[in-house]
């Protein structure tokens, strides 16, 4: 019995979780930014989630969301692309998980705080405190 627990437990931490894709035509909500010395950040939720006020948020499965990183100072324009976004077990971060990129997931602080996204041009990223509002 012990060991199909075990099992059953490293089977759940092995896979990555899922999150359920919004879909292109869904509203977003900008509920973060972020400024670098090089660049800057944005973070954007499904309105869905958003709207729920703080039992939506604190209750939010991973979800896709939209991750825009605005290089636009030296001419390489602001892509908007998909990330993973969950909170953490302590429901005091966002993390961010720029899956198409292959970078380390991102822990914001709902709060605010100084992040890293990537080393080339995400460093020392000042994000404000999570603001459903936009």
């Amino acid at each position: 019995m012990k060991r199909l627990v075990l099992t059953t437990v490293l089977c759940a931490l092995a896979l990555p979780a899922t999150a359920k894709d919004p879909g292109q035509n869904s509203y977003m909500i900008r509920v973060m930014k972020c400024v670098g010395p090089s660049a800057s950040m944005e973070l954007y939720l499904p309105q869905s989630v958003v709207l729920k006020g703080d039992d939506g948020i604190l209750s939010m499965r991973p979800t896709i969301g939209w991750f825009t990183l605005d290089l636009s100072d030296v001419s390489k324009g602001k892509p908007l692309e998909p990330v993973r976004i969950s909170l953490s077990p302590d429901k005091k971060s966002l993390i961010v998980d720029q899956y198409t990129r292959g970078l380390p997931p991102t822990r914001i602080p709902m709060t605010g705080g100084t992040v890293n996204f990537d080393q080339r041009f995400g460093t020392k990223a000042k994000c404000g405190a999570f603001d459903r509002q936009g």
